[in-house]
C-alpha cells in the first residue's frame, strides 16, 4: 500500500483538484484494507493525518513552519543568502485551506469506518487468565487462538508505564515464543506448564488467552488488537 506523506498538503504541486486526487486514492487503499479487515498501519497512520492536519488549521503557525523557503536574493560574494516564506502567496493560502476544510471531514468518516471494524472484532475477542496468577502480572505469556484451526501461537509479553505530570500510559511489547497445539489432552494449562519447563526464569508467568472464532489477518488486525485488548484487561485487574 503506497503512503501519504506526513506533508502532502505542503509537498509538490499545491492545488485543490491535484491533492484531492492524492487523498482519495490515499483513502481507497485504507477503505480496501479495512473492509479485508487489515486495520493496521493503516488504522494508525490514519490517526496521525487526521492529528496533523487538525493541528494545521487550529494553527497557522504550524502551517506556515511546514512551508519549504524561497531564495529572494544574495549579495555579491554569494555568502548571505535572503530568503521568504513560499507560503506569503494568498492563492496558496487559500488553496491550502480549502485542501484541509475537504481533508478533514473525509478523514473522520474514514476513522469511524475503521474504529467499526475495530471495535466489533475487539468485541469478538475473549480473554480469561490461565492458572494461578503471580502478583506482577507486568510480565508473562499470551496464548492467542483464532479460527477454526487448534493452533495456539504463543508470546512472551512484558507491559511497561509511561509517565507525564499528568497521566500514566501503558504500553506493550511482544517476542513470539513458538506454536503450540491445543487439544483436548493438551489444554491451555499443560501448555502453560510447558513454556515453565522450556523457561525457567519464569517459574509462575502471568498467562492469558485471547480467543476469537474470527478468522482474519494476524499481523496487521488480530495481533495489534489483542496488545490492546491485554493492556485494558491487566489493568482492568488491578486494585484501585
Amino acid at each position: 500500500m503506497a503512503s501519504l506523506s506526513t506533508n502532502w498538503i505542503t509537498e509538490k504541486h499545491i492545488d485543490f483538484e491535484y491533492k484531492r486526487y492524492v487523498l482519495l486514492g490515499y483513502l481507497k487503499q485504507v477503505s480496501d484494507n479495512f473492509t479485508g479487515s487489515r486495520l493496521y498501519p493503516s488504522l494508525s497512520e490514519l490517526i496521525t493525518h487526521y492529528r496533523n492536519v487538525v493541528a494545521i488549521r487550529d494553527n497557522k503557525k504550524n502551517l506556515f513552519n511546514s512551508f519549504p523557503d524561497r531564495l529572494t536574493g544574495a549579495d555579491s560574494s554569494g555568502t548571505h543568502l535572503t530568503y521568504e516564506k513560499i507560503l506569503q502567496d494568498d492563492h496558496l493560502m487559500q488553496e491550502i485551506e480549502s485542501i484541509i476544510a475537504y481533508a478533514v471531514p473525509l478523514f473522520e468518516q474514514y476513522l469511524k469506518e475503521g474504529k467499526t471494524v475495530y471495535d466489533f472484532i475487539e468485541s469478538r475477542l475473549h480473554i480469561f487468565p490461565v492458572g494461578i496468577m503471580p502478583l506482577n502480572a507486568d510480565e508473562g505469556y499470551l496464548m492467542l487462538k483464532f479460527g477454526p484451526g487448534q493452533d495456539t501461537l504463543v508470546y512472551r509479553f512484558h507491559l511497561t508505564i509511561f509517565e507525564n505530570p499528568d497521566e500514566k500510559y501503558r504500553g506493550i511489547a511482544t517476542n513470539f515464543v513458538g506454536v503450540w497445539e491445543k487439544s483436548v489432552s493438551n489444554t491451555f494449562e499443560n501448555i502453560k506448564l510447558d513454556l515453565i519447563r522450556q523457561f525457567r526464569h519464569m517459574p509462575n508467568p502471568a498467562t492469558y488467552v485471547i480467543e476469537s472464532e474470527l478468522n482474519i489477518p494476524l499481523e496487521e488486525t488480530l495481533l495489534p488488537i489483542a496488545r490492546r485488548s491485554l493492556v485494558k484487561y491487566v489493568a482492568s485487574q488491578l486494585p484501585n
